[in-house]
């Protein structure tokens, strides 16, 4: 498959959804609002499961489109946790710069060399960078999935957490992945690490992994 095919799809489909919707949570395709925050919360938590008590600790919200993590965490009083943004969208990190000129943003393609310009953090978040596969089939979906997840990790000193839509579901939607867990699982005990939780109890129909060092 073509991961440059791939990518440009679903800059554009983002895209579009912002010149629809404005900076909102339907301007990154987020239906419903009170899940975005359940969501951030989750992703959030890949702190607070470690019982990571560090003063300073560097996350990249990877997939970041509008930055909306950054205000949550403002409102939650987080403030031991460095933010920083990416984004393979020119125009999704240019109004996150803009909104918050003091932070860093990068916009890079990890799955080319130019991952090398990326420094490390402690945690990664991946909120929503995996929940839709649209065109693709999902054989095509697991290898970019894989893939991505695969480099990722290794820009992560302490952990990475993302989400998947579940199997355990009346439907699945077409262009949704859904991901059984045992193919999930044996996936990172083989070729990442043992160090994981699955996260299926805060109520949508998807899971959140964390994967530790």
């Amino acid at each position: 498959m073509s991961d440059k095919k791939y990518l440009d799809n679903i800059v554009k489909h983002y895209e579009d959804c912002l010149d629809k919707h404005g900076d909102s949570h339907l301007g990154v395709d987020w239906p419903n609002i009170a899940d975005v925050d359940k969501r951030y919360r989750i992703m959030l938590d890949i702190i607070r499961v470690a019982e990571d008590k560090s003063p300073n600790i560097s996350l990249l919200d990877f997939g970041c489109g509008a930055a909306h993590l950054y205000p949550y965490m403002q409102q939650h009083n987080i403030t031991n946790v460095n933010y920083a943004g990416l984004d393979v969208s020119e125009k999704f990190v240019a109004l996150s710069q803009s909104k918050f000129p003091l932070l860093p943003f990068y916009c890079v393609d990890v799955l080319t060399p130019a991952i090398n310009t990326l420094p490390q953090f402690d945690y990664i978040v991946m909120n929503g960078v995996f929940t839709e596969k649209r065109e693709l089939s999902f054989d095509e979906m697991w290898e970019y999935f894989t893939d991505l997840l695969s480099v990722v990790f290794t820009k992560a000193n302490k952990g990475i957490a993302f989400n998947v839509m579940s199997k355990a579901v009346d439907w699945e939607r077409d262009d949704l992945f859904h991901v059984p867990t045992d193919k999930l699982v044996d996936f990172l005990t083989k070729k990442l690490s043992r160090n994981f939780i699955i996260r299926n109890d805060y109520g949508l129909y998807e899971f959140t992994t964390y994967l530790y060092k």
